[in-house]
């Protein structure tokens, strides 16, 4: 299994940056990709970002330009890299790990919440 552990979350003003982390641990080397999720207040949990093992990335249109996800694959860590923020980007932010052989699995975080003020 795969167990994940973000950090980095808080409250930050209108034009910041953050920078949050994930932490995987355990069967580390059937991960697949990895991904930031996030749920704002009264919404659906959506995709931001997702890198896969290859390199890969992908983004939502709305954070495009303004956030960055890489990993460390030595620290077994990816990061988000959260700029010009607005209090849109405000949600529980959830990391996200798919991993497996012939069968997938997903694992996710216990979620770190960012809190933007305008």
């Amino acid at each position: 299994q795969v167990q994940l552990v973000e950090s980095g979350g808080g409250l930050v003003q209108a034009g910041g940056s953050r920078r949050l982390s994930c932490a995987a641990s355990g069967s580390t080397f059937s991960i697949n990709a990895m991904a930031w999720y996030r749920q704002p207040p009264g919404k659906q949990r959506e995709l931001v970002a997702r890198i896969s093992f290859g390199g890969g990335t992908n983004y939502a249109d709305s954070v495009k330009h303004r956030f960055t996800i890489s990993r460390d694959n030595i620290k077994n860590t990816v990061y988000l890299q959260m700029n010009s923020l607005n209090p849109e980007d405000t949600a529980v932010y959830y990391c996200n790990a798919e991993w497996g052989g012939s069968v997938a699995f997903a694992s996710w975080g216990q979620g770190t919440q960012v809190t933007v003020s305008s």
